[in-house]
């Protein structure tokens, strides 16, 4: 039973970093790139570890992967935040398709109250 729960631990992380994978090769623009593999590949990540600490299930080994999987949820959306900001004062393009763009608005309201 617990060799059932492993292997559909590891082929959903699996099918989740594929996700993430496809999503980096299909996806129109950096920023939407960088949502899909943030999200999808975290979760898979997460799920594979989650399989690592179930297989060995001493508990060195679950410690060590909480804390990875703890590690990997807390940095990953903020790197991704930081990452995406750069990029975009770096001036990569938004996807055409894109309708509102929130981050243009507030670097304009903060360039009006720095010249007042």
């Amino acid at each position: 039973m617990i060799d059932h729960l492993i292997a559909i631990l590891i082929l959903t992380g699996c099918f989740f970093c594929l996700v993430a994978a496809i999503g980096l090769l299909r996806l129109p623009d950096a920023l939407i790139r960088m949502h899909a593999a943030t999200k999808a590949g975290t979760l898979g990540a997460g799920l594979i570890l989650a399989a690592v600490a179930v297989f060995f299930a001493d508990i060195g080994t679950i410690l060590r992967t909480v804390l990875v999987l703890v590690f990997l949820f807390l940095t990953a959306p903020v790197a991704a935040h930081l990452i995406g900001r750069a990029a975009y004062r770096s001036g990569i393009k938004l996807c055409p398709r894109t309708v509102v763009d929130h981050l243009e608005e507030d670097i304009a309201k903060k360039a009006r109250r720095e010249k007042l």
